[in-house]
């Protein structure tokens, strides 16, 4: 018989004592430390709510559970996340004057990082990652993260080949670490299946119950007509995985029933035992991979949205950048729609003092009129066309234009185009060098691959049958009263009688053992329950292991070509980027010399008007011929700077090209303000006035 050490029969003993000690106090203090640690309900919401201050977001990790100490409740309650950040920032005050927003190209994009409201939906993604990795820490399957591009900012588009932007909650488009949906509904992974996992956190549950049974007797040989008994259990149990596929029980259970019968041996009798389990995975299950899969995979998801975020950064900021182009060029089509209608009125005034004198007919007239009303309708359209693209831009660059002092005022842009004369020439492999180890979307397929690879290997060991071997050792004991209703076979001569010599081994000593007496019974060997085994279950054919390990295989192969098709993509994006930076770069040069001759034009004529050789009719078609060329130039310009930025998202380089810190992004403040490369400050609009058109040409008289 096997008998532990008196110091291991001693600890056990203290572990039985304690888990009973806390099966019968665990209620009511349950309810205690409840209502002790209740917290006050929340206020009534106010009528009018207190707009929600700042906040910076993604300080704290959500990957780390709240401490349980001192608060050992603190596991059990919800975490109160604070309000979404509805108010713009500070910076917009500062950009207002005389009800006016002068916006540089910097500011701009700090504004955009600050407020625009698919950076605060995507932001969110890289908490929610954190959740991810705190639940599959736990031994949990994990939810997923979202890492598509949240698009729904109006009035900008991003560049590339037909490549598509998902818009939604957190991002909807196919990504590395998401799902994707099929024709017929939704379409599973096989990312993360394999083995089932033990909860790698403890698990104590604890059964506390009072029966009281009376049971009418409807037998001749019942010595009773109603046999009651009475109840009492406490049961308390403890399990808990490990990352090499152990599971660890122990199981602790305690019994009081007392009955009226007088056939009872023992009443009250009390029954304890406990059994300490462990179960070791041989085959399948075996080893830290297939049990720690998913807090890899959540790792790397985590990773993914650290990469998601930063592509979600490149998004924007591309599209702000874009909107302030259209912004700058319908500001100046403005001023250019401006100078046109100013020329065709002086003309149009000229043409009725000479139609007085009668040095020109009236047709002449006539045709100014035509030519005012003409420019008076583009200049309404370049009008409207500036308050749109001001609205698109208000609403890109803050959270709310609920102020009617912010919507209401006009934006002026501060910044122009800075055109080099001559592109500086890169080596086109060079670009496509940097876009291969920066483009963010080719590093999520990276991390994508380093997943599926670990999961194809956990559900390649799903494939083995499951051998578990388990040892085990316990104990039992019983105490109580030996019933009085009994007689003592020494003092009588009836077989119904309670004999010592064949009483369980407490009672051939003692009529009474108490409950620690039967305790101890645990530990000394008295009934011992012990005992080593193996369990094997051997799936036949196997086909669905079968098919997962395939479809895995599969889904790798997949992710492989897809990360190479990427590849591919992008070297022809950037080929296409660079190709449009060096075509739209002589088409501004072509306009500027369209501009510069149209103007020398408009003035040879307007000196041939002076000595009678042309009319006003010629020199309000030369005009028409340069406000149409100085329109083009600035709508070359503004595709010029368009393609700049489409070469710094297809290398992958516009943040540092930009400046922009991802660190102050992340957080929705920013201390580093971006500059943004290929921008002049505007000499024409200065602080606290508005720009005011160029004086139309004169010799019109």
């Amino acid at each position: 018989m096997f008998l532990p050490s008196p110091r291991i029969a001693a600890a056990i003993k203290q572990a039985a004592l304690l888990l009973t000690a806390v099966a019968l106090v665990a209620g009511p203090l349950l309810q205690l430390l409840l209502q002790a640690q209740e917290v006050p309900a929340a206020p009534a919401p106010q009528a009018a709510p207190v707009p929600a201050q700042p906040q910076l977001v993604h300080l704290q990790d959500y990957s780390k559970p709240p401490s349980a100490f001192p608060r050992i409740l603190q596991p059990y309650r919800a975490q109160e996340l604070p309000q979404p950040n509805l108010s713009n920032s500070p910076r917009i005050d500062s950009l207002m004057r005389d009800g006016k927003i002068y916006l540089s190209m910097d500011d701009a994009v700090a504004l955009t990082l600050e407020n625009n409201l698919d950076l605060d939906i995507a932001r969110y993604n890289l908490n929610i990652a954190d959740t991810d990795y705190l639940r599959a820490k736990s031994g949990a399957n994990i939810l997923g993260v979202n890492a598509g591009i949240v698009q729904n900012t109006p009035g900008g588009g991003v560049g590339g080949l037909g490549g598509t932007v998902g818009s939604g909650a957190g991002g909807t488009t196919v990504a590395a670490s998401g799902i994707g949906t099929g024709t017929n509904g939704l379409v599973s992974s096989t990312l993360g299946i394999g083995s089932s996992i033990t909860s790698f956190d403890p698990v104590v549950t604890s059964t506390l119950q009072l029966d009281k049974n009376n049971t009418e007797s409807t037998s001749a040989l019942s010595p009773v007509p109603v046999l009651a008994q009475n109840t009492y259990t406490a049961d308390v149990a403890y399990t808990q995985g490990f990352q090499w596929g152990t599971t660890l029980s122990v199981g602790f259970n305690n019994t009081h029933v007392s009955t009226n019968s007088p056939t009872s041996l023992l009443t009250p009798d009390l029954g304890s035992n406990f059994q300490f389990k462990i179960t070791q995975n041989l085959l399948q299950g075996f080893g830290s991979l297939p049990n720690l899969r998913f807090v890899r995979i959540a790792k790397n998801n985590r990773e993914i949205s650290d990469v998601a975020f930063r592509l979600q950064i490149i998004t924007t900021v591309d599209q702000i950048e874009d909107m302030y182009w259209d912004l700058v060029y319908a500001y100046e089509n403005v001023r250019v729609q401006q100078e046109a209608l100013t020329y065709a009125q002086k003309a149009l005034d000229d043409s009725k003092q000479q139609a007085k004198v009668g040095t020109v007919p009236p047709i002449q007239v006539v045709s100014a009129q035509s030519t005012v009303a003409t420019d008076q309708q583009n200049l309404i359209l370049a009008q409207n066309n500036l308050q749109l693209q001001a609205l698109l831009m208000k609403n890109a660059v803050s959270r709310s234009v609920e102020d009617p002092a912010f919507a209401e005022a006009d934006v002026i842009p501060t910044s122009t185009m800075l055109i080099p004369r001559e592109e500086v020439v890169i080596p086109t492999q060079d670009l496509i060098n940097q876009a291969l180890g920066h483009r963010a979307e080719l590093v999520e397929s990276r991390i994508d691959l380093n997943s599926r690879d670990l999961s194809s290997k956990a559900v390649r060991n799903a494939l083995l049958p499951s051998l578990d071997a388990f040892a085990y050792y316990g104990g039992s004991g019983v105490g109580g009263v030996v019933n009085p209703a009994i007689p003592n076979c020494a003092n009588t001569t009836s077989t119904f009688c309670f004999n010592p010599a064949k009483a369980p081994p407490p009672f051939q000593t003692a009529t009474s053992v108490g409950y620690g007496g039967t305790l101890n019974q645990l530990v000394n060997s008295t009934a011992p329950d012990k005992g080593v085994g193996l369990t094997l279950n051997i799936p036949l054919r196997n086909r669905e292991a079968q098919a997962n390990q395939v479809r895995a295989e599969l889904e790798y192969r997949q992710a492989q070509v897809r990360l190479h098709q990427l590849e591919n993509q992008v070297r022809i994006e950037v080929r296409n980027a660079q190709f449009d930076v060096k075509q739209n770069l002589v088409a501004v040069q072509a306009a500027q010399y369209a501009v510069d001759f149209a103007r020398q034009t408009l003035d040879a004529d307007q000196q041939k008007l002076r000595v009678g050789l042309t009319t006003t009719t010629a020199i309000l078609q030369d005009a028409s011929t340069l406000t149409t060329s100085e329109s083009n130039l600035v709508s070359a310009k503004a595709a010029y700077e368009k393609s700049r930025v489409e070469l710094d998202r297809a290398t992958g380089l516009l943040l540092d090209h930009s400046g922009i810190d991802v660190t102050d992004a992340t957080r929705g403040q920013v201390t580093h303000l971006p500059r943004v490369p290929d921008v002049a400050p505007r000499q024409d609009v200065l602080p606290g006035e508005q720009p005011t058109p160029s004086s139309p040409p004169t010799g019109l008289n």
